[in-house]
């Protein structure tokens, strides 16, 4: 990772931590006066934005060390550990709001409209300024990617709470603040749970999503001079890091740079940069030299 890269990662998430700690300062002040769960749920989600940018903060500056001979790959895989406690406190924190929220349903409390949407509006103002700040890492792996799924479900949580203020302050509607509260807490289930799935499929070494390893597998095969492949791994080190280790069986009069083309051809096709092969000579080639065609 480049450093000017990575600077600009750590100022943008400074950024937004201090966005965030602000904003859920105000909204807890504002949902006891206002008594809004819908607020309170907001400010509850923003606590774990805080907690989260905190996180991947700290992620980032752990994963920059460089490697050991104990850590050969460095420490790189804290940000999928961050990447999955932000998805977890996400999830704990979208059940304790519908639990509450339903608890509240059949005697919906009364409150004050006005200062709901008033807060609720700020909010919105500051989760729009956060989300753009953010924008351009959205992609840059799944710490990353967490951090900024807490700011976006905050976003459409600030704009359902302003909905919930409008409605209760123009037509007394009490019983849309626990509404609006379970739809908080659901939209948040639903983000968290693909970052969830995401990271358990890194740690768990799976295939990653998007590669087909039959695909991996006919592409290493179709490869002039190769007679068979075996014992196919890939998997993901950490966020953009594509991992793949295979035996190849050659023809003996195969070149020598058979080797070469088979990681070129899983560079161009699947974007594998980290490729360890043994390459194999086949001990019969009379019975495999027909499925593999002209030798090179």
């Amino acid at each position: 990772m480049h450093h000017s890269s990575l600077d600009g990662r750590f100022g943008r998430l400074w950024i937004v931590l201090g966005l965030a700690t602000g904003t859920m300062v105000a909204e807890v002040v504002g949902g006891l006066a206002a008594n809004s769960l819908a607020l309170l749920a907001d400010a509850g989600h923003m606590l774990t934005d805080v907690a989260a940018i905190a996180l991947s903060l700290f992620a980032l500056l752990v994963a920059k060390r460089p490697a050991t001979a104990r850590r050969t790959y460095g420490n790189r895989r804290i940000e999928i550990l961050a990447a999955l406690a932000n998805g977890a406190t996400l999830i704990a924190l979208a059940v304790l709001i519908v639990v509450e929220a339903l608890r509240r349903w059949a005697q919906p409390p009364a409150v004050k409209g006005g200062l709901l949407l008033a807060i609720a509006s700020g909010g919105l103002i500051v989760n729009l300024i956060s989300l753009a700040v953010l924008h351009p890492e959205r992609h840059g792996g799944l710490n990353l990617r967490g951090a900024w799924l807490h700011v976006l479900t905050d976003t459409l949580g600030s704009v359902q709470a302003i909905v919930a203020g409008v409605l209760i302050s123009a037509l007394g509607w009490y019983w849309v603040d626990p509404v609006a509260s379970v739809l908080i807490g659901g939209l948040v289930i639903v983000s968290a749970w693909s970052l969830v799935r995401d990271s358990l499929d890194v740690l768990m070494e799976a295939v990653p999503r998007g590669i087909d390893l039959a695909e991996v597998g006919g592409v290493i095969g179709g490869i002039e001079g190769v007679a068979a492949v075996h014992d196919l791994h890939v998997w993901t080190i950490t966020s953009g890091f594509v991992a793949l280790s295979a035996h190849v069986t050659v023809l003996p009069e195969c070149h020598e740079d058979v080797l070469w083309r088979i990681r070129a051809s899983l560079h161009d096709r699947f974007g594998i940069e980290h490729s360890t092969i043994q390459v194999e000579r086949a001990q019969n080639p009379q019975a495999i030299a027909p499925r593999c065609g002209t030798p090179c």
